[in-house]
Parts: structure tokens; sequence; C-alpha cells
């Protein structure tokens, strides 16, 4: 592996904050209140026309007082996700960007301003949002675009002289990291022309890209974070509504308690269609136009950030509770008919008591 250049990077650092706050957001009566745009009116690029959203999120930017560096937009997902970007501008060599990433992954006051500036945008909202939530669920992701490389290298260039460069600000180290963690996180790579480059991690990523290919890249890894939010809400919900059944399973299983299996079963069934309909929404939010490019990077951003993992669970627990849901109605009926046998026997009973005590 060659030695890395000692060249001046330019670009930009990007710190991404998602916050989970309601069940839905009513996107025209949004935009009636902001005045704000929908995702794609003014983007530069040819890229961001092979992405489609079926319902474009609606997108603001946000003054900070005090602070002319930082660049803020904030975006609201019809399913609920709100958004944060700070974008600061950088110029610097590899030991300032990887120190930067270092500071921001390892701690930094973005998210609480970030959470501050959420807070105030829902706030003055809320007619637009359906059941709020009390508490939200939060991601965030950092994301290191560099537009300008000394000496202009081509991504394979890139990657054997500064590969290990770009492990650390991938991974938000000082210090230098083993090959093997190296060869990791640099399998991550992507390249679409000779001179792009991305690398993506769990919680980070390096871009080199021109300004149009990084705002799609943007959108994608914002997207594919917004998915692993709402996959880990509904995971966290189906979490608590099968332990409330078992839990009342538990309390009600005497005869009194039968009976109130179906209320228990019909509850348990609305939260699977909501959830089946909320996955499904927030699932297909975004299509690909003939870009596969695109796809396939979603498809790794997806991966690396943990969508896929979160999806599972989710499906897991859906097909958990709909067995759970069938269990509640077999019991039912089964202690319904065993009940009204019962209640039968008990009359023949009865009446041969009566046609018996009547003939002595």
């Amino acid at each position: 592996m060659n030695s890395p250049p000692n060249s001046i990077l330019r670009g930009s650092a990007v710190g991404l904050f998602l916050f989970d706050v309601c069940e839905e957001v009513k996107l025209d009566e949004l935009r009636t209140i902001l005045g704000a745009r929908r995702l794609g009116e003014g983007l530069k690029h040819a890229a961001a026309e092979q992405l489609f959203f079926e319902r474009p999120p609606v997108v603001e930017s946000v003054q900070i007082p005090g602070d002319s560096q930082a660049q803020v937009r904030v975006k609201y997902y019809d399913y609920g996700v709100v958004s944060v970007l700070f974008e600061f501008p950088f110029a610097g060599d590899w030991p300032d960007l990887i120190s930067l990433s270092s500071r921001w992954i390892s701690g930094t006051d973005l998210p609480t301003r970030a959470e501050e500036i959420a807070k105030e945008r829902v706030a003055r909202t809320r007619a637009a949002l359906v059941k709020p939530y009390d508490t939200w669920l939060s991601e965030d992701y950092f994301i290191f675009f560099m537009r300008e490389i000394g000496g202009n290298p081509t991504a394979p260039q890139l990657l054997n002289s500064c590969g290990m460069q770009i492990t650390q600000v991938v991974r938000g180290e000082n210090a230098a990291l083993s090959d093997d963690e190296r060869r990791e996180v640099v399998q991550s790579a992507m390249s679409y022309y000779p001179n792009d480059l991305a690398v993506l991690g769990w919680n980070a990523a390096f871009v080199y890209d021109s300004l149009a290919g990084s705002e799609t890249t943007m959108q994608l890894l914002e997207y594919a974070n917004s998915q692993l939010l709402e996959f880990r809400h509904y995971d966290d919900l189906l979490t608590r509504e099968l332990a409330g059944v078992y839990d009342s399973l538990e309390k009600n299983s005497n005869f009194i308690g039968l009976w109130r299996l179906p209320r228990e079963a019909s509850r348990l069934q609305t939260m699977l269609l909501d959830v089946t309909e909320l996955t499904e929404r927030a699932d297909n939010a975004i299509k690909f136009l003939s870009d596969m490019f695109s796809a396939r990077l979603y498809r790794l951003a997806a991966n690396k950030v943990g969508v896929h993992d979160y999806k599972s669970l989710t499906k897991e627990k859906l097909r958990t509770a709909e067995d759970l849901y069938r269990f509640l109605i077999d019991q039912f009926h089964q202690s319904r008919t065993f009940w009204l046998e019962s209640m039968v026997v008990l009359i023949l009973l009865i009446e041969l008591v009566y046609v018996f005590h009547g003939k002595m």
C-alpha cells in the first residue's frame, strides 16, 4: 500500500439527526403551514430525477442565530420522521478530517441542538401531525463529503494510497486500525465514475464526489436511516404489545378472563393491521427509476445501518403476533364450546333429577 499523499481536502461535513415524532405527517397541511418546498424542487442534478418518492418529503431551511457557517435543513417524511441536517464547510488535510470525525462520532453538541430544532418545529407544525409521540426514538449519521482532493486521484488510487485514513474517518478513530479492519471497511466502497467513491459504515460515511452526486448519496443515506428509525419503532411497539398480551393471558386465565379474549384479540388484530400498513408505507416510500447504481447504493446503506436486521425482527414479531391472535381466537372458541357443552350436560342432569324425583 502506498503512503498517503499530503493533499488538501475540500468539501463539507454533515451531521444528520432523525427523530420519530408521530404516526403520520399530513404533508399537504404541513406545506401550507411552512410554505416549504417538496424534495426534488430546486435540485440541480439529473440523478435526483431517478429517485421517486411516493409522497415527497417536505423540506425547509433553518437559520441558526450566531452560526454563519452551518447550513441547517429540516425534512419531514409522511411516516412521522423528522430529520435535522447540519452541513459545515471543510478544508484541511487527512489528519484534520480524521480528528473532526473522531470528535463528532465520539460526542458533540450537535444532537442536542438538532433535538431543540426538532422540538421547536414539531410545536410549530403540530396541527399537521397525527398522534404525536411523547417520547422520541432517534438516529444519527455523519457524512464527510470531499469534493476536491489534491491530485484528483481516481477511486482505486484513493483507496490504495489513503485506505487507512478513510477507514479512520468512517470508524471515527484517531489511532491507526488493523489491516483486517481496513479491508472490512473498504469492502463497502462503491464507485460509478472513475473519480467518485462512497465508503459506507454503520454510523458514518466517506464520500468523494461532485456536488450533484453527493446530494443523491445524502438522500439515500438519509432515507435508509429513516427506515431504520421506523423499524426500530415498530420492533419496540410489537415487543410492548406482545408482552401486554402475555401478561393479560396470565392474569385472565379464569372463567371471566376467558370472555375477555375476543377484546384482546381484536386489539391485537388492529395493531397488526396498523403496523403492517405503516411498515409497507415506510418500506415502499422510494422507488428507483432506471438507476441501478442508486438502487445498489441504497441496498448497501440499508445493510450497513441495520435496516434489514430490524426489518427481520419486525417481521418475526408480526408472525408471532399473528400466531398469538389465532391462539386467542381458538382459546375463546374452545372455552365457549366447553362451557356450552357443560351447560347442556348440567341441564340434562337437572331434568333427569326432576324426572326420577317425580317417580319416587
